[in-house]
C-alpha cells in the first residue's frame, strides 16, 4: 500500500533551499487551505477525481491486485470485495491529497534520488525485475509515477505528525472500573463517606492497582474518562463515568503541565492528528468516486 502509515517508506527527498516554500514547515491548515492548479483533463478512465486530480482507473486496479496479493502472501483472513475495495480507494484518495498538500508548499520529489530509486530497486531484484513489475501491476512508468507521488505524501505526512510536540500537559490517575451500576453506586458512596481510593482501586484491581499511568489529552480510547481526568486537581477524584467497557469512577493523582510524551503516546498522537488532518482534507476537497 502508499505511504499514509507512520511507519510507511520513508523515501527520498528534495531539500528545498532557504527562502523557498519548502523550506519552513508548513502549517497543516495552510496546506488545506491551498489547491494544486488541476492538471490538464484526460480521456484516460478513473477511479476518482481529488480536487480535479484524476486517479486513473488502471493505478486503483492495481493497486488493488497488490493489495490482495499482499494479504494472501501474508494469510490474513478473507475480507469482502468491496471492503478491500474501498480500503484501498481511500487510501489512495489520502495519498493524493498529501502528495498534492506538499505540492502547494513548494515540494518537488528529487528526480535524481526518484531515479537512484528506481535503480536499487532493479539491482535487488536483478534477473526478476520484469518479472516483479508484472506480478505487481506494474510497468516502469507507472512505477516511477507511484513512487514519485509517495514521495510528496511521505514529505507532507511528515510535516503533519511533527507538529506533535514532544513535551505536553499530562495527568497520572488511577480508576475503579466496575461493570454494573449498582455497585458503582455503592463505590461511589463509600468514597463519598470517606474511603480511601487507593484502597478501593487496589481491591477491584489487584494486579494494576487501577493505575492509569501519565497520559495526554487525546490518548485514552474513552474521551469522557479522559475528559473528567483532566478537569480534576490532584486528589480529586470524578462521578461515575460509564462507558461501553462499564462504570468508572477516576482520581488523578499528579498532574504536569510539560511531561515529555512516551514514545507510544506521541505514536498515538501523531497517527491521530494525520486522520484528523485527512478528514479536514476530505471535508474541503471536491471529490468525486468513479469506480464501480
Amino acid at each position: 500500500m502508499g505511504a499514509l502509515l507512520l511507519g510507511g517508506c520513508r523515501a527520498p527527498q528534495k531539500t528545498a533551499p532557504a527562502g523557498s516554500p519548502a523550506a519552513a514547515t508548513p502549517s497543516p491548515s495552510a496546506a488545506a487551505a491551498t489547491r494544486t492548479p488541476a492538471p490538464a483533463p484526460t480521456s484516460e478512465p478513473l477511479a476518482a477525481l481529488v480536487n480535479g486530480e484524476g486517479l486513473p482507473l488502471a493505478l486503483y486496479q492495481a493497486e488493488l491486485s497488490r493489495y490482495q496479493a499482499a494479504r494472501a502472501a501474508l494469510a490474513l483472513p478473507d475480507e469482502p470485495a468491496d471492503v478491500a475495495a474501498r480500503r484501498v480507494l481511500d487510501e489512495l484518495i489520502g495519498q493524493y491529497l498529501l502528495a498534492q498538500a506538499a505540492r502547494a508548499q513548494g515540494f518537488l520529489p528529487d528526480d535524481a534520488a526518484l531515479d537512484a530509486w528506481v535503480q536499487q530497486m532493479r539491482t535487488d531484484r536483478g534477473a526478476d525485475w520484469n518479472a516483479w513489475l508484472q506480478a505487481n501491476a506494474y510497468t516502469e512508468e507507472t512505477l516511477r509515477a507511484d513512487l514519485s507521488r509517495q514521495m510528496a505524501a511521505a514529505w507532507m505526512r511528515d510535516q503533519v505528525i511533527a507538529a506533535v510536540p514532544e513535551t505536553m500537559l499530562q495527568v497520572h490517575a488511577r480508576q475503579i472500573l466496575l461493570y454494573n451500576s449498582e455497585e458503582a453506586q455503592a463505590v461511589y458512596a463509600q468514597l463519598q463517606d470517606g474511603a480511601d481510593f487507593a484502597t478501593l482501586a487496589a481491591q477491584y484491581d489487584p494486579v494494576a492497582l487501577g493505575d492509569l499511568g501519565w497520559f495526554p489529552q487525546g490518548y485514552l480510547p474513552f474521551p469522557q474518562v479522559e475528559m473528567a481526568a483532566f478537569a480534576l486537581d490532584p486528589g480529586e477524584y470524578s462521578p461515575i463515568i460509564q462507558t461501553e467497557l462499564g462504570y468508572h469512577i477516576v482520581q488523578v493523582i499528579e498532574r504536569d503541565e510539560q511531561r515529555p510524551l512516551t514514545t507510544e503516546a506521541r505514536l498515538s498522537l501523531q497517527e491521530r492528528a494525520l486522520q484528523n488532518w485527512l478528514q479536514t482534507q476530505r471535508q474541503q476537497s471536491q471529490i468525486e468516486i468513479l469506480a464501480p
